[in-house]
Parts: structure tokens; sequence; C-alpha cells
């Protein structure tokens, strides 16, 4: 069974609004909304800090010596990106 705790959670009126419409048209609870957009919202948190450690940490030098090496094999064609003329996104050839 999962343990939870309430907090008292006052929003602008116009927020409460939002997400009371959006709740309603996807079928969940205004509870379930807010839950689900803290844990969202965490999760990025504690991603971008992951990958800031993963930063911190890298030797950029070692990295480069490795791009500049001799040797080696050209990149597989599939793993190419090509370029959609229309709005420039990339595209993973497969």
């Amino acid at each position: 069974m999962k343990r939870t705790s309430t907090y008292p959670l006052r929003l602008p009126a116009s927020l409460k609004a939002a997400v009371a419409e959006i709740s309603r048209a996807e079928g969940t609870s205004m509870n379930q909304f807010v839950a689900m957009a803290v844990g969202e919202k965490v999760s990025a948190m504690r991603t971008a800090e992951f990958f800031a450690g993963r930063r911190d940490a890298a030797d950029v030098e070692a990295a480069l010596r490795i791009l500049r090496r001799e040797g080696g094999q050209p990149p597989d064609d599939a793993d190419a990106l090509n370029f959609a003329p229309t709005d420039g996104k990339p595209r993973v050839a497969r």
C-alpha cells in the first residue's frame, strides 16, 4: 500500500480553472493531475542534476583525443541523420 500525505495547496484561480478543465478532459482528478505534474517536475530536476554531475566529471580532453584519433571505421549508413527539407528537423535513417 502506498503511503500518502496531504498538503494544502493554494493556486491562483486561473491556474486552478485550467487544471480543472484539463483534468475533466482527461478523465482524472485534479489531485491526480497535480501529483503527476509535481512528479514530472521533480524527475526533470533530478535528471538535470544527474547530467550536470556527469558533465562536471567529464574529461573533455580525453574525449577530444578519442574523437581525433586515426583509424576506426566510418559511421554506418543507418546511423546517419537525414534532414527533411521542409522543417530542417533531423530524421534517423532507417
